[in-house]
């Protein structure tokens, strides 16, 4: 990934596809990740139509938060937090061309937090799902050398 490129968030990297989304909330396949006040959900899946490597869907219910301006105001700190370390799970996707990762951040406070704690849980949950997608790469036969 270019430099220019490394800290943005653009059109292709969210999700909006119905069927990705249904795929992804709709059981089979998908994991789970939290870390207070967001939940990651998240299912590794076959790249289809798209050349970016993650898609992303922020989630922050009306049940948590009544207010429309307190929605969109989460939506703008995950989304910005996102955007500074999806670094990570670019990195760790690297070594799987034809697979790509859909992903949802669910918003599961009813109260609003500051930009850092936002900050802090995606940046804990984007770590420990590289940390995931590289053991399962490590975990592949077809990436081990044999030893003479």
């Amino acid at each position: 990934m270019s430099e220019q490129s490394a800290y943005t968030f653009g059109k292709r990297e969210r999700l909006v596809s119905r069927k990705m989304m249904e795929r992804l909330f709709g059981g089979g396949g998908s994991r789970s990740l939290s870390a207070y006040p967001l939940r990651l959900v998240y299912l590794r899946m076959e790249r289809v139509e798209s050349d970016v490597p993650a898609q992303v869907l922020v989630s922050v219910p009306k049940r948590h938060l009544k207010h429309a301006v307190d929605r969109n105001r989460v939506k703008r700190q995950v989304r910005e937090a996102y955007r500074h370390n999806k670094q990570a799970i670019t990195d760790a996707l690297d070594a799987t061309p034809d697979k790509m990762i859909v992903m949802a951040f669910v918003w599961q406070a009813d109260t609003l937090h500051d930009s850092k704690d936002v900050a802090g849980s995606v940046k804990s949950l984007i770590m420990r799902l590289a940390e995931r997608l590289e053991q399962r790469k490590n975990d592949n036969p077809c990436h081990t050398v044999e030893q003479p």
